[in-house]
C-alpha cells in the first residue's frame, strides 16, 4: 500500500458528489471567510498557492498513480473559493491537469456569487474549455435579509446574474440551501425566496444541508444569546417540504438532501418526482415527534 504524496493544509473539505475525485488544492482557505454559520476555514489565511508548489503535487501525483496503473477521472480544485483564483492560475492549473491525467473527464471547484461576478464571460468560457465544468455555489438562503444576517457577502440577485453567467459558458452548477439558517423568525421568508432563486436559477443539480449551531462560530454565539431559534428536526424537515413544493421548473434538476447534516436523506429529480419526494416527506413529517433537534456532526466540530 502506498502512501498518498500530497501533504495537505487541513482541514480540506469537498461536496459529497466528489467523494471519489483527486482532490488539488489550488487555493487556502476561503476568501470571504465570514460567514457566521461556517467553522470550515476559520483556522487558515487565505492565499493563492503559487503554480510550482500546484506542479509539484501534480507531478508526485502523477508518479503515484502511474505505479497504481490509476488514470482519475474526475478533479476538484480546494479550498473555499477556488473560482476566486486568478484566471492565469487556474488556466496553468487546468492545462497541467491535462496533460498528465488525459483520462479526466471533468474539473469540479467551489464558487461564490462573487467569484463568478468577477470572471468575464469569456474567461469562464475559456475555463469550460479546459474541462472546469461544474461549480458548487452555496446559496443558503434566497431572502436577502438572512443573506446580510449571516454575512454572506452577496445579493439573491448577485446569485443569479452568477449564475446565468456559468450557464453561458457551460458550466453546470450545484446549488446548495441551508434548511433553518434563518431561524424562526425568518422562516416563512427563506422558504418562499430561496423556492423563487432556485426556480429562476434552475440549477442542473440542487441540494440540501441542515444547519446546525457549530462551537466556536458567530452564530452559536447569536443562538446563545437567544438572537437565533434554532429549528426542530421536523421544523428543518417542514421547510425542505415546503421549498421543493414551491420551485417551478421546466428544466430537470437532480436533486439530492445526502449531506451527513441531513436527518432523512432524499433524492430525485425535478419536476419529475416532485410530487413523489413530497409524499415520502409528508408520510416522515406525521412520524417525526415534536421538540427533537439535530446533532452537530462530529466533523463539525
Amino acid at each position: 500500500m502506498y502512501d498518498f504524496p500530497i501533504e495537505y493544509e487541513e482541514p480540506v473539505f469537498r461536496p459529497p458528489s466528489e467523494g471519489r475525485s483527486f482532490l488539488l488544492q489550488v487555493t487556502i482557505g476561503c476568501s470571504n471567510n465570514k460567514c457566521t454559520y461556517c467553522n470550515m476555514y476559520r483556522t487558515k489565511s487565505y492565499r493563492e498557492r503559487t503554480i510550482d508548489e500546484i506542479r509539484k503535487d501534480l507531478e508526485k501525483t502523477h508518479t503515484y498513480f502511474q505505479r497504481l496503473k490509476y488514470s482519475p477521472r474526475r478533479v476538484f480544485l480546494c479550498d473555499g473559493d477556488a473560482l476566486g483564483a486568478s484566471t492565469e492560475l487556474l488556466c496553468s492549473v487546468l492545462d497541467m491537469i491535462n496533460e498528465l491525467f488525459p483520462s479526466v473527464e471533468r474539473v469540479g471547484i467551489y464558487a461564490t456569487a462573487q467569484n463568478m461576478l468577477d470572471k468575464s464571460d469569456d474567461e469562464l468560457e475559456l475555463l469550460a474549455s479546459k474541462k472546469l465544468t461544474i461549480a458548487y455555489l452555496g446559496l443558503e438562503s434566497g431572502d436577502d435579509k438572512v443573506l446580510h444576517m449571516i454575512v454572506k457577502g452577496n445579493s439573491a440577485e448577485d446569485m443569479i446574474a452568477g449564475a446565468k453567467k456559468l450557464e453561458k459558458a457551460k458550466i453546470d452548477l450545484s446549488v446548495i440551501a441551508m434548511l433553518g439558517v434563518g431561524g424562526k423568525k425568518h422562516s416563512h421568508n427563506h422558504v418562499n425566496e430561496t423556492a423563487k432563486i432556485v426556480s429562476q436559477i434552475s440549477p442542473k443539480f440542487f441540494s440540501f444541508l441542515s444547519t446546525v449551531a457549530v462551537p466556536g462560530t458567530p452564530y452559536k454565539t447569536m443562538v446563545d444569546r437567544g438572537l437565533i431559534d434554532l429549528l426542530s428536526t421536523k421544523e428543518l424537515t417542514t421547510e425542505m417540504r415546503d421549498i421543493l413544493s414551491l420551485i417551478k421548473t421546466d428544466r430537470d434538476i437532480l436533486f439530492r438532501a445526502n449531506h451527513v447534516s441531513n436527518q432523512y436523506p432524499l433524492g430525485g429529480v425535478l419536476p419529475k418526482d416532485q410530487d413523489d419526494l413530497l409524499k415520502t416527506i409528508d408520510q416522515w413529517l406525521v412520524q417525526i415527534p415534536e421538540n427533537v433537534y439535530p446533532d452537530v456532526p462530529p466533523h463539525m466540530l
